[in-house]
């Protein structure tokens, strides 16, 4: 697809990335020059220095014959421009980063009457996906697949859990579980197991099952801890009054620590029912004063990747039993933050990166792709593809033990007339159903790409 990108910023930046990677034709808009040249000679895109909500700059970026517009800029109302001169010079579809917390009751009506195809808000879903981690404190990444039928998780397997030294064959038959294992991080290692394959301590294991069946697996295993109910939260950027009002409206207690007076006294106002703090959330001598070897969760958002992982160190220290989640923005960090163990990290601007992607996945398949989700595990290493069956294959209606697959090749699911089946070898593909497919070989675009 032919896409036009405007903003290059720490979102943008990742967005074009995304596409690039993916084969997409990108062309960069930004006003900064220096900019756009580190964005054309470090991927493989077109760059235009310029303001991308004026029509002569979008003309020079060939609006006209583009498929997609997506605006990334710091400015709301200037992203919206942006995308408005879009449809109407090059009839494409287009996609807005809309940030204001005021503008969020009212995203429906802006989506529609701008003709817009997708609005991203890259705090607000970050907050979403914390939220998700505090209902489900044993995972370390949690996402989805088939419309929330199917959940992709990952957590690492301690001591005690009864799954070391167990082989996926016999963990199937002495725990009765619905529940695949995919992938399995083991040091250097990224691995799809086979039935053969036996649990270390210390792996970290990706999982695919049905919905309704991931909590069971977890007290089956005996990891299924209650959903925090006091959560500490340093930073008060946008992403805590977004997860704040999340989750003081499921019950939960939370207590917000801001340095900044001014913006401690706003988020007093917007959250009454939350505690909030004008202090340092870095001082641990104010956190420990606050309770932080008592809260269930930790969950550190300040706009600094050193302040945050320093913080979580501390409270890993004091309280073992807290859900940690650590906001790091810099990747270049990815090695040394693994090595510390610091539960869940959460980038904002991986995630939107991620969803606007797949976005752009589905706008694909009306001309011939049929992925529907693909996430990618173990920083890149291994990904997970949904796939939507749309025509007759070698792979329909034949049983999985007799396809020929590429090797580390996994299929993960089947989802039959909404029902979510964990596949057998038995087991067969049929047109309309979708499919999960795990791998570590990448580049696949059509489910036919699996087999050999």
């Amino acid at each position: 697809m032919k896409i036009i990108v405007i903003g290059c910023g720490n979102v943008g930046s990742t967005i074009v990335k995304h596409l690039s990677m993916e084969g997409h034709d990108v062309t960069v808009v930004d006003s900064n020059e220096q900019i756009v040249k580190d964005a054309t000679s470090a991927l493989d895109v077109m760059g235009i220095v310029g303001n991308g909500s004026t029509l002569g700059v979008l003309k020079e970026a060939d609006v006209v014959n583009a498929d997609l517009v997506i605006a990334a800029m710091n400015s709301d109302e200037r992203n919206l421009l942006a995308c408005l001169i879009a449809r109407k010079a090059g009839k494409c579809k287009t996609i807005a980063r809309v940030r204001t917390p005021e503008y969020r009751k009212e995203i429906g009506y802006i989506k529609e009457e701008l003709g817009l195809s997708m609005i991203f808000n890259p705090e607000f879903q970050a907050s979403v996906e914390i939220a998700r981690l505090i209902k489900f404190p044993s995972a370390i990444e949690i996402d989805s697949f088939a419309k929330g039928r199917v959940d992709l998780m990952k957590f690492e397997v301690k001591d005690e859990c009864p799954l070391v030294n167990m082989s996926l064959k016999d963990m199937h038959k002495n725990l009765k579980s619905e529940v695949l294992i995919c992938v399995v991080e083991r040091g250097e290692q990224t691995i799809i197991p086979n039935g053969d394959f036996v649990i270390n301590k210390g792996d970290k294991v990706y999982f695919v099952a049905p919905a309704k069946k991931t909590a069971q697996f977890f007290r089956t295993i005996g990891m299924l801890e209650e959903r925090a109910r006091n959560v500490m939260i340093v930073g008060g950027g946008q992403i805590t009054e977004y997860l704040a009002s999340s989750l003081i409206s499921s019950g939960c207690a939370v207590k917000i620590f801001e340095k900044d007076p001014k913006r401690a006294s706003e988020l007093a106002e917007i959250l009454p029912e939350a505690i909030v703090i004008n202090a340092d959330g870095g001082d641990k001598d104010i956190i420990s004063e606050e309770g932080i070897d008592k809260t269930q969760a930790f969950v550190a958002l300040t706009n600094r990747d050193e302040e945050n992982v320093m913080m979580s160190i501390y409270a890993k220290k004091v309280n073992s039993k807290a859900k940690l989640i650590t906001k790091v923005h810099r990747s270049t960090y990815d090695d040394i933050i693994s090595d510390l163990n610091l539960g869940s990290i959460i980038n904002p601007k991986l995630i939107t990166g991620q969803n606007v992607a797949q976005f752009v996945r589905a706008l694909q398949n009306s001309v011939g792709s049929n992925i529907e989700t693909l996430y990618k595990l173990n920083e890149g290493r291994a990904e997970a593809l949904e796939f939507i069956v749309r025509e007759k294959s070698g792979l329909v209606d034949v049983p999985l033990m007799d396809l020929k697959l590429k090797p580390n090749v996994l299929i993960a699911c089947i989802v039959h007339n909404g029902v979510v089946e964990t596949p057998k070898g038995t087991s067969q593909i049929a047109v309309g159903d979708t499919v999960i497919v795990v791998t570590t070989t990448t580049g696949f675009s059509d489910i036919k790409d699996i087999l050999r």
